[in-house]
């Protein structure tokens, strides 16, 4: 009998049929598909010698290295739960994370082994630690040990990861994924990029967050290779190896385009290489597409919404960017969207509403939080099933295209009206001098809020707050008018690359 594919089967089947394929390029290290399998089957087999059982959660610390590649691929292995945390997070953050997970076994960086065993111990369930660097440590002897992996335990209706979010309005919660969920969510974006075996993906993205893991997922899947950089902090340094590596895809964030916007000389790189440059976080404005179109000539361009509870919502196809700039595009293969009003009817076109999704990549709930979880899963059309009512407003056009409005929380109500912060910054970005914008809602007794800009100015520009106000008269209705226009030298940004504007609140 056939056994269901799960997640850490990407890897194997992928090591069995190109074993000596390079799978993985990062720092100075080049790894096989075969040595990765190996290195992922040993720290499985050491993770269970260590009591690691079916279910149980493991917190993977650290940034985008081999080890963090290594230890996701063989928590799957050893049956367990991956709980992959960025490096930046606080130490008060992470002794939360490891406390709300009930984490088993915390594997991070040797560098600050002594502050990890001591949140470990702290932890209401105290758990192990395996700590990597310095080609000493329990990380290194447990690849050495070679343990074979565990009996493979689970079904794809297990837990294959907690993704934790980012936690801006409150506690953050871990977003429980399945094996099917991730899976799915995998097959149908690889589907719509065309993701081929001889693909090279570069990846500057945090791989704890999951646009920058389903690079790695994505690629292992198609047996292709995946180009890790650590960040985008040195964007010279990295659109270089996009050419040293002949990088054929080239995954994105706003603040990443922006900043490429920005650099001299981008068109001296030879990018005839790249097919598809994808981006998330926000629809592109047109001054970014521009770029990546003058920038990358041969690629299909996708803008895409997403979020933690579902991966992706809808893709924008490459041959709408034009007609459709503004647009997010449409619902991804194998799911449905559709939005609803307050009172959870649904809406026709042209009008602003809640988003609603429904598919095999939706959640399994938020981890320990049950009203938080009934608060997003909901009944759905069809008897038995619950669907995903997220935090998003978008409205529809009469061709079924999603255009993002903003987040409920977002929402800027001033003077009686609901203004969408994105169409204050997509005024603001129109403006040549402006590199990028952010828009918040500020306290205000007789607006009820007042909206403050923050924008950030393009290289060798000068920016006037009454011209910046005059560019958003000429395309604004008069409340969505910034009040206060702050000129900044950098916006907050989290590790992903998102604009934080609590911080800026």
């Amino acid at each position: 009998m056939n056994r269901p594919l799960l997640l850490c089967d990407y890897l194997s089947e992928s090591a069995q049929r190109l074993p000596d394929k390079v799978a993985l390029v990062c720092d100075r290290g080049r790894f096989t598909y075969r040595a990765l399998d190996r290195a992922a089957d040993a720290l499985a087999g050491a993770l269970a010698r260590r009591g690691v059982a079916r279910g149980d959660r493991v917190v993977v610390f650290g940034g985008n290295s081999a080890e963090v590649v290594i230890s996701f691929w063989a928590v799957l292995k050893a049956n367990a739960v991956a709980v992959l945390v960025n490096p930046l997070t606080r130490a008060d953050k992470l002794a939360y994370l490891l406390q709300d997970s009930g984490a088993a076994v915390l594997i991070a960086d040797a560098s600050r082994a002594s502050e990890f065993a001591r949140l470990a111990l702290s932890a209401r369930a105290p758990c192990g630690l395996l700590v990597y660097g310095e080609g000493r440590g329990s990380f290194e002897q447990a690849l050495q040990e070679g343990e074979p992996p565990p009996p493979r335990r689970c079904i794809d209706a297990d837990l294959a990861a907690l993704a934790y979010t980012s936690g801006t309005t409150g506690e953050p919660k871990g977003v429980m994924l399945t094996h099917a969920n991730m899976l799915a969510a995998a097959t149908s974006v690889s589907t719509y990029l065309r993701i081929a075996e001889d693909e090279v993906i570069l990846c500057a993205l945090p791989l704890a967050f999951t646009y920058g893991l389903y690079q790695m997922i994505m690629a292992f899947g198609a047996g292709a290779r995946l180009v890790l950089e650590r960040s985008f902090a040195f964007p010279v340094q990295v659109m270089q190896r996009v050419v040293d590596e002949d990088v054929t895809g080239f995954p994105g964030v706003p603040s990443m385009f922006a900043t490429m916007g920005e650099l001299k000389g981008l068109d001296q790189y030879d990018f005839s290489n790249i097919r598809h440059v994808t981006n998330a976080a926000a629809a592109l404005h047109p001054k970014h597409i521009d770029m990546l179109r003058r920038t990358f000539r041969s690629a299909r361009i996708y803008s895409m919404y997403g979020m933690t509870e579902c991966k992706r919502v809808s893709y924008l196809p490459p041959e709408d960017l034009a007609r459709k700039p503004a647009s997010v595009g449409i619902a991804i293969p194998n799911t449905e969207v559709w939005l609803v009003d307050e009172d959870g009817r649904r809406l026709g076109p042209h009008r602003t509403g809640r988003v609603v999704v429904r598919g095999a990549t939706v959640m399994r709930g938020y981890w320990r939080k049950p009203a938080e979880t009934a608060e997003k899963l909901r009944p759905g059309p069809l008897p038995g099933e619950l669907v995903l009512y997220t935090d998003d407003y978008c409205r529809m056009d009469e061709d079924g295209y999603l255009y993002f409005v903003g987040r409920m929380d977002d929402i800027i109500k001033s003077r009686g009206e609901k203004v969408p912060p994105k169409e204050v910054e997509d005024a603001l970005l129109a403006h040549p001098g402006v590199m990028e914008a952010a828009v918040i809602g500020v306290a205000d007794e007789r607006l009820g809020q007042a909206v403050k800009a923050f924008v950030v100015a393009a290289s060798g520009a000068q920016l006037a707050e009454r011209e910046l106000r005059m560019t958003c008269q000429e395309r604004l209705e008069s409340f969505m008018v910034p009040r206060d226009i702050v000129v900044v030298p950098e916006l907050p940004k989290g590790p992903s690359g998102k604009i934080q504007k609590g911080r800026l609140a």
